[in-house]
């Protein structure tokens, strides 16, 4: 019995040293296809109660593109960390998180310029504490047109209304996707939600049926609570889908960091993505999560986005900076990076645009 055993990793190896040698000759002789396959049998072989790795944990190259389902074991990313608690935390240095006696003596010591006039509703649990909303909906869920898929941002209530989120499933119900960050699918089902597909950082998943279009989760630097207990027990999240012929990028809640050039390099570029520009004053509390309009356009470089939609300000009154300021300071930003203002433009609310990038790019 112990000659039998000590010969087993001596057998294993000689069958992935012939695994690989198959690879390598059909690569050489038949292409990238039979390459593929070759590829498939060799990761089943491989595959043992030995190291318990199985293939969903390696994925293949997409069929069709040049795309990973998961980049999590490549060289310069940044994959999700928890603490010794358990909780998600940011992998930058930009991360620097002030302590509640910054945050109390920079909010009464500055300057607060974002009252203005307010409707009733608040990105809160309560109903008399939290930001306000000065800008109504621009329509409403009965009047959205078909959707397949919803991605989820993070947790702050701003981002995930339970209302829009009960609105959407009774008028969907079981046809509509929702992609969100690990940590969040209980939440959602708990919500009435039916198809969840949670991810992790540069991960990818599909709608069935779509399999031409990849939804991939994608690193931010921010953070998540929505109650006393659960600061941080939720990941946060960018999202980036890639179609046959159009990739979006949704930056969600972000300060600025590194990874961005990480998207850029291994999903772009892009020929659209939504970037938030407000919500960014007093800067020693805000700079790690929110960026401002000067940091957005780095992001918009970063990324490598033909064009670009400004988000994320004019709604509630979040932080101290005046609601028409974020505007003129990304055209600004633009300007003195020496980039068109009209690829990183803003909207109306309730407006739309088509986009034409050859005749946008031709006047930059």
């Amino acid at each position: 019995m112990a000659a039998h055993t000590s010969s087993a990793p001596l057998l294993w190896r000689l069958h992935q040293r012939r695994a690989r040698a198959a690879l390598e000759t059909l690569l050489k002789q038949t292409g990238s296809r039979l390459a593929l396959l070759a590829e498939l049998t060799h990761r089943c072989l491989c595959s043992s109660a030995a190291d318990r790795t199985s293939m969903a944990e390696k994925p293949l190259v997409t069929a069709g593109n040049n795309f990973l389902l998961d980049y999590r074991g490549e060289q310069d990313v940044s994959c999700s960390r928890r603490d010794s608690r358990g909780c998600f935390v940011n992998p930058w240095t930009t991360w620097q998180f002030p302590s509640y006696s910054t945050i109390a003596r920079l909010f009464l010591m500055e300057k607060n310029n974002s009252n203005v006039p307010s409707v009733k509703e608040r990105a809160s649990p309560l109903a008399f504490v939290g930001p306000k909303r000065y800008r109504d909906p621009p329509c409403t869920v009965e009047q959205i047109p078909r959707l397949d898929a919803v991605v989820i941002s993070h947790t702050h209530y701003d981002h995930l209304d339970a209302g829009s989120v009960a609105a959407l499933n009774v008028r969907f119900g079981s046809g509509l996707r929702w992609f969100v960050p690990l940590g969040l699918a209980e939440w959602m089902q708990k919500a009435g939600c039916e198809n969840v597909t949670e991810l992790d950082w540069w991960v990818g998943s599909r709608i069935p049926g779509h399999d031409d279009v990849t939804f991939f989760c994608t690193p931010a630097q921010h953070w998540c609570k929505r109650s006393p207990v659960d600061e941080n027990k939720a990941l946060w999240g960018s999202w980036t889908i890639v179609g046959p012929n159009c990739r979006f990028f949704f930056a969600g809640d972000t300060g600025y960091c590194s990874e961005f050039k990480e998207i850029g390099k291994r999903l772009g570029p892009f020929d659209l993505a939504a970037i938030p520009i407000g919500a960014y004053l007093p800067r020693g509390i805000m700079k790690s999560q929110h960026v401002d309009p000067e940091e957005a356009v780095l992001i918009h470089i970063d990324i490598q986005a033909k064009t670009s939609l400004a988000i994320h300000w004019g709604t509630f009154a979040l932080a101290y900076e005046h609601y028409l300021e974020p505007p003129k300071r990304l055209r600004e930003a633009m300007v003195n990076h020496g980039l068109n203002p009209d690829q990183f433009f803003t909207l109306h609310h309730g407006e739309s645009r088509m986009i034409n990038h050859k005749d946008l790019h031709s006047s930059s």
